[in-house]
Formats: C-alpha cells, structure tokens, sequence
C-alpha cells in the first residue's frame, strides 16, 4: 500500500437555528462569499431529496441550506433542520465529534469585537500567546451567535505550531 497524500478540505457543515440570520452573520462579520442563498430541500423523490434520505434517513421532511465561502475557497453549508433544537452545552470538547472551527484573522481582537457586537460571546477573557514576549501568534475561542464553537487564530497553522507552540 502506497503512503497517503494529503487531501485537500472542501467543506464543513454548520447547523443553526435560523439559516437567513446565519448568513447575515457570516458574511457581514466573517466576511464569507454567499454562493447559494437560503433554499429549502423537501423530502421528496427527486435526486436531491433522495440524496438527503440517503443521509439523514426517512422521515427528515425539509430543511433549509445556504452555501457559502471563506476567501481560500473553504466551503461552509449552512443548514437550518425542520425540529433544530439548541444543546444544554454546546461545549463538550471531551465527546467525539467536532467541537469547534477557526479563523485567521491579523486583526483577532477586532474581529473578537465584531462578533461580540453581532451577538456572540467570548469563551476566554482575552487572546492568548502562544510565545509571549517574542512572536505575535495569539487565538481565542468565541462562539458564534448560535452557540457554535468558533476560534480565531492570529496567523496561520503551519506558523503557529511549525516553531513548536508547546
């Protein structure tokens, strides 16, 4: 068996309780292209909604999704479900499964602001350095305004951890 290469990543899914204020959100905080607006997908016969049976199994009647785009081309669909319900806390990092998404942004305290402004919340007081006193790389964790875990990083991945940030 040959080694793995590297594969590129396409896209993440976000569930959100209201699809048209998470688009909003997103790209008037984040800053994110809008690329399909708001659509709402019916249980039916059709490849689309046979695709989603597929998936979510029979019974799942309709949902709403957007697509949209980070500026590296990432793409984020943004799904509002039909019996979409809020977790009791959202932030159990200790399950299996994905617990947060990041960000780079240089201007991280701005961008912290913005959100806080747009109705989110910061899950830390203030950033942190990942090598105080000698390179600026800081992050914090926030949530978006419909409790989704978000990170914002500084500067970007293979810098903060290709020096070795712990």
């Amino acid at each position: 068996m040959s080694k793995a290469y590297p594969r590129t990543f396409s896209h993440i899914g976000i569930s959100v309780p209201n699809v048209e204020k998470a688009v909003k959100f997103y790209t008037e905080v984040l800053g994110w292209y809008e690329i399909m607006k708001p659509t709402e997908i019916i249980e039916d016969d059709s490849p689309i909604g046979e695709m989603c049976t597929d998936v979510f199994g029979a019974k799942w009647e309709k949902f709403k999704i957007a697509h949209l785009s980070t500026s590296d081309r990432i793409g984020v669909e943004i799904f509002e479900f039909k019996n979409q319900e809020d977790p009791k806390d959202n932030f159990e990092y200790w399950k299996t499964g994905v617990f947060h998404f990041c960000v780079q942004d240089p201007n991280l305290e701005e961008l912290a602001d913005a959100i806080v402004a747009a109705g989110g919340k910061k899950r830390m007081e203030k950033p942190r350095y990942y090598y105080p006193g000698e390179k600026p790389y800081r992050m914090i964790y926030m949530e978006d305004p419909f409790g989704n875990i978000l990170e914002i990083y500084s500067h970007s991945y293979e810098l903060t951890y290709g020096a070795g940030a712990y």
